[in-house]
């Protein structure tokens, strides 16, 4: 009782606070979620005769399998165990998924991004990039534990992380979760440790890939009209129509906006407006403060993660609470940086807040992995931490 006790008093100052913080956070963006699809949805369900609430409604059951998924993720399974040989099994699902989705899914606005189960839809990539970060972070730590040469780690990044991310792409043509898990990935180099100048060639590598993807294909190519969308050849009723309309959005609402449900754009003008783009609502009803205000609460999400991560038990719970972070924030600023103009188009959905049940479900799953972490900090620092991971290594090495 008494080491339990000092445990509990060690870990409060370190981890209860991030951990609030993140809790609230998440919190505090499932409800505006809930508030900005009423609004942002209302009148595109009613031109579709169906219940003007009928978005909300959806969002809401995909908020409870969320929260029972990050529940069951933070308090019944240890973040250990995907350390283990389960963290094969989510990958090898993750994969099939992938698969299926190419050979059966279901194509809706020029992308073969979902796939239909019985009664279930799910869109496979938003669980496949978890899956993927998992495994870099697996492969990453026993790398570092010595548990693996460096010809089988190598082995292990061509194929159970180069390979998946590279047949969704392929597959999906979906360039923005190609970019989450890049991300991802680099997170777990930054927070692994690995050494700058392998870290600075792989964002080359990836700086690259990204320049042929966009240029080396029509489709893409044309999304660079968001620089100047007006000058679409129709006068900005053509490709630009959508994003020429979400700065109008934000020009609308100024710094106080017009009022929650005041929206104009949302009256059919604004194509997605409570998905891709519910940002610009945002702005349209709330302004720029409102608007600003999310921003800070990412920021906060961010923080707490990565305090969460520092304060981790071990490397591989380190990495995986910050990459984990670093995804779903990075998310949040691709979706926000493509309404306001920042980026072209990408389809992502802003974490919490858009319409949609898997990018909702893998959101909630994501804080959940990172709360167990958090669970198992032990509040030491991160050099206490290299030291005894030192002493394991050599230990071992001195038994043989």
């Amino acid at each position: 009782m008494a080491l339990k006790g000092l445990h509990a008093r060690v870990e409060a100052p370190e981890i209860m606070g991030p951990r609030l913080v993140m809790l609230l956070c998440v919190l505090g963006l499932t409800l505006l979620g809930f508030v900005m699809i009423y609004s942002a949805s209302s009148i595109s369900a009613i031109s579709e005769n169906i219940d003007s609430a009928s978005y909300l409604f959806d969002q809401l059951k995909y908020a409870v399998v969320g929260v029972v998924a990050a529940a069951v993720l933070w308090k019944l399974i240890p973040y250990r165990v995907w350390a283990g040989p389960a963290v094969w099994v989510v990958w090898g699902v993750a994969v099939v998924l992938l698969i299926l989705t190419a050979v059966m899914g279901l194509s809706a606005l020029g992308a073969q991004r979902w796939l239909r189960l019985g009664p279930i839809s799910l869109q496979p990539s938003e669980f496949a990039k978890i899956a993927i970060v998992l495994v870099a972070a697996r492969l990453f730590s026993d790398l570092r534990m010595h548990a693996i040469d460096v010809r089988a780690f190598v082995v292990g990044i061509l194929l159970f992380v180069i390979a998946p991310t590279g047949f969704l792409f392929a597959t999906q043509s979906d360039l923005g979760t190609t970019a989450i898990i890049a991300l991802g990935v680099l997170g777990v180099m930054w927070l692994g440790e690995v050494h700058w100048r392998i870290i600075a060639i792989v964002i080359a590598g990836l700086f690259l890939f990204a320049i042929g993807a966009v240029f080396l294909s029509s489709y893409r190519g044309d999304r660079f009209l968001y620089l100047n969308p007006w000058n679409d050849g129709e006068g900005g009723y053509g490709r630009g129509y959508q994003i020429i309309h979400s700065y109008y959005a934000f020009a609308q609402g100024g710094i106080f906006g017009v009022g929650l449900g005041n929206s104009r754009e949302k009256y059919l003008y604004l194509p997605e407006s409570e998905t891709d783009f519910i940002f610009a609502i945002i702005g349209e009803e709330l302004g720029l403060i409102g608007a600003l205000l999310v921003i800070v609460v990412f920021l906060l999400v961010l923080w707490a993660g990565m305090r969460i991560a520092r304060s981790a038990y071990d490397d591989f719970g380190c990495m995986v609470a910050g990459a984990l972070t670093i995804m779903l924030v990075f998310q949040a600023f691709l979706n926000i940086g493509c309404a306001i103009g920042l980026f072209p188009t990408t389809g992502k959905p802003l974490p919490f807040i858009s319409s949609g049940g898997s990018s909702l479900i893998a959101s909630f799953m994501m804080v959940g992995i990172v709360l167990a972490v958090s669970d198992g900090a032990s509040g030491k620092s991160i050099y206490e931490k290299r030291r005894d991971e030192l002493r394991v290594v050599r230990g071992g090495n001195g038994g043989r």
